[in-house]
């Protein structure tokens, strides 16, 4: 009999180049599929959907983490997993066991046999499936890839929509300008549902004021209906038409992830109907965890590769706005050599997440994202950064890449492992 890892495996695996190339967007094939099982997502829980290009998940940690310290029952979606799919699918406190994700799974391929449903259609549907089965409070559903044609796309009426911000990413599937973008994005803005709205260039800004006006939604957005700072003693600063409070430090780092935190308050002063309470706020600030947003590694088999002193960091960032942020936070932590350790897929623009870096990086070390055909090849990712002035060699694997660092540097160095959320959970799996 096989395994319930076994099942899933055969189920997902013949799919598993769709995690990147998903082909051509409808959703015929989803519609089609959820009403064959019954329409589940008309049976879930208040939703918070989720879109953006940088932030998204920053924004489900911080809301699933502020709920939780309220009590209430959390399920959520992400996407992509980093080291198991079971990390797609989180119920009521945990990521989803494995058996019951090879049932749901089972019952949507038979469900959607004729019709074949992409990698991203079949988990949605299994996530819908659990979500109206078990019992929960609120539902954190966040988009695989822009927003109108995506499979979460057909919850009707969620509690609220928020929209992080939006940059340059997925530009053949989603729009070669912010305003398409955007666009894409703001169509899971629903008729008269509240719409978050995070820190948006103009352009973005304005495809969203439209479309709200349009669909007479209530917009909530950053630097008008509210907005959230720094303090100078790092903690959060938030006001809003419920009046000016200050908060605990925000528990991931990096200054972007204060108006995250700010986005996160703002949805929840937009639904509630779901009663978090200002401690169980402060409390959510405290204890959010969400891996591989500039996440330090302090143990583990790459670690040990370290000398003492040594830092090394692991971020997802894989687009210009995410490299602007990043960069912009480690510009403000005491100076250090910086080594980059870079992979991207081939539908990426390295130099794009590489410019912000400039002044900052000491050298570039590309490499391969393990087990992925669509990743760029190690030499062309160096190139890439050579054709920016910036010192770069191509290695066979992070830990060569590291090991040629620890040969050729000084104490006290800093080594930021980034490109792809691909190579963050290769990284992850391998360090333990």
């Amino acid at each position: 009999m096989a395994t319930p890892v076994e099942r899933i495996n055969r189920i997902l695996d013949p799919l598993k180049a769709q995690r990147t190339h998903p082909g051509k967007f409808s959703l015929d094939k989803m519609r089609t599929l959820l009403q064959r099982l019954g329409q589940p997502q008309k049976r879930i829980p208040p939703a918070i959907h989720v879109a953006g290009t940088n932030g998204k998940g920053s924004l489900a940690a911080f809301l699933r983490a502020m709920c939780e310290a309220a009590g209430l029952r959390v399920h959520m979606t992400i996407s992509p997993d980093l080291v198991r799919v079971n990390e797609r699918i989180y119920l009521a406190g945990h990521d989803i066991e494995t058996e019951l994700m090879a049932d749901l799974l089972e019952e949507v391929a038979k469900a959607g046999e004729s019709i074949a449903p992409q990698h991203f259609e079949l988990i949605t549907a299994a996530a819908f499936l659990a979500f109206s089965r078990i019992a929960g409070d609120v539902v954190l559903l966040e988009t695989g890839l822009g927003g109108r044609l995506d499979a979460t796309n057909l919850v009707d009426r969620p509690a609220a929509a928020a929209i992080t911000p939006i940059s340059f990413d997925h530009m053949e599937f989603l729009g070669d300008t912010l305003a398409k973008i955007a666009a894409e994005k703001a169509e899971i803005m629903k008729p008269g549902r509240p719409a978050v709205i995070g820190p948006q260039p103009p352009e973005a800004a304005a495809i969203f004021d439209a479309k709200a006006a349009e669909i007479s939604a209530p917009l909530f957005r950053y630097g008008r209906e509210w907005r959230a700072w720094k303090e100078p003693d790092d903690r959060l600063g938030y006001e809003s038409a419920q009046g000016k409070r200050l908060l605990p430090r925000p528990g991931l780092l990096g200054d972007y992830q204060y108006p995250n935190a700010g986005t996160a308050i703002a949805c929840l002063e937009a639904c509630p109907e779901l009663k978090v309470p200002e401690s169980a706020i402060a409390t959510g600030l405290g204890t959010v965890r969400w891996p591989a947003r500039l996440q330090h590694l302090t143990r583990g088999p790459l670690v040990e590769r370290l000398p003492a002193g040594w830092e090394l960091w692991l971020d997802g960032t894989h687009n210009e706005g995410g490299a602007e942020v990043v960069a912009a936070t480690l510009r403000t932590w005491p100076r250090r050599p910086l080594h980059l350790v870079f992979a991207t897929q081939k539908n990426r623009r390295p130099q794009a997440v590489f410019r912000p870096f400039l002044g900052l990086v000491d050298t570039v070390h590309g490499v391969a994202i393990p087990d992925l055909p669509s990743s760029h090849e190690p030499e062309g990712v160096a190139a890439a950064a050579r054709t920016l002035g910036l010192p770069a060699t191509a290695s066979p694997s992070v830990a060569a890449a590291l090991a040629d660092i620890v040969a050729k540097d000084g104490p006290d160095s800093r080594i930021l492992i980034c490109g792809s959320l691909y190579l963050a959970g290769s990284v992850l799996a391998e360090n333990g």
